[in-house]
């Protein structure tokens, strides 16, 4: 007989239902192989889908597993945030607790919650330090890939890099927000990107800037074909990599690098709001934490 499996649905990065990036929660994988972890997660085609297990190590409240429709993840921001809400929502997290530490693929990954009464309201993640690869001397491939004009990457004066806390992307900027919803990716002319940087790369993470009404830090985008997403509503796996390239171009001033907000997702019609904050002491990136808001969209039961 086939055992069942509670999931909770979640909107992650959105105080709103059906905005944000979706997540599926599996809130206990005892059980599950990792096989047919991947094939749920595929069956759900949501961007991530979690497994909640007993902790492994010391110091961690839980063991976690992050599953795109294509491959494993050692970490994730959507997947840590929308978890911790989850969890909280099945009493798994009590009321009022100011800390869960999640164990990831990376190692333990703490989670800092702010509640109204018994209702979690806001999550911050904390990220590893950045690594930054050298800048890619090549923003004709980089324009090739999202096919935009070479003049609208250059434009900023702003390298195009490999950054990663966690997971290495490479970040692209561009001048305007226009040229941000303009893109679409090449997946050929991107891979060729990534082997002239000589580095791993999960995604291309696009932003500008550029400011609007919404009074955003940067308008952005992100394209991972090779985990099969298309693209993505909100990653804050990327997002904690994204603030530390904008205090390290000085795009982000340091009084201001605890306070930035990345506006995702725009174009798909599910607007994502990615909170970061920067950490700098003695001019160096000290820590780098990624938070929001979650709610709840749906639950159900697996078959397997």
């Amino acid at each position: 007989m086939p055992r069942s499996y509670r999931y909770l649905h979640l909107d992650v990065f959105t105080d709103r239902l059906f905005g944000g990036n979706q997540l599926a929660v599996v809130l206990d994988g005892r059980g599950l192989s990792a096989e047919t972890m991947q094939a749920i997660a595929k069956e759900m085609a949501f961007s991530e889908t979690t497994f909640v297990l007993p902790p492994e190590r010391n110091g961690t409240d839980v063991r976690m597993r992050i599953f795109t429709p294509g491959e494993e993840l050692p970490m994730a921001g959507h997947p840590t945030i929308g978890s911790a809400f989850a969890l909280a929502r099945a009493g798994v997290i009590e009321p009022g607790r100011e800390r869960f530490v999640f164990g990831l693929g990376v190692g333990p990954v703490p989670v800092s919650l702010t509640w109204r009464d018994k209702d979690l309201t806001f999550a911050w993640m904390t990220q590893s330090s950045p690594t930054f690869r050298e800048p890619i001397a090549n923003p004709t491939g980089a324009a090739a890939a999202l096919g935009l004009s070479e003049a609208a990457v250059a434009g900023t004066g702003l390298p195009v890099q490999v950054v990663s806390c966690g997971l290495p992307f490479v970040f692209v900027p561009l001048a305007t927000r226009c040229a941000v919803d303009s893109a679409t990716i090449d997946r050929g002319a991107f891979d060729a990107l990534v082997r002239s940087a000589n580095a791993k790369a999960y995604g291309v993470f696009l932003f500008s800037p550029e400011r609007g009404r919404d009074k955003a830090t940067v308008y952005s985008r992100m394209f991972a074909p090779d985990l099969g997403i298309a693209e993505d509503p909100a990653t804050g796996g990327a997002s904690g990599p994204l603030g530390c390239y904008l205090v390290r171009h000085k795009v982000v001033s340091p009084d201001k690098a605890r306070s930035m907000l990345s506006l995702q997702g725009v174009k798909m019609g599910r607007p994502s709001h990615v909170h970061i904050s920067i950490g700098m002491k003695d001019g160096e990136i000290s820590s780098v934490r990624v938070g929001g808001a979650s709610v709840l969209a749906g639950e159900g039961t697996l078959y397997v």
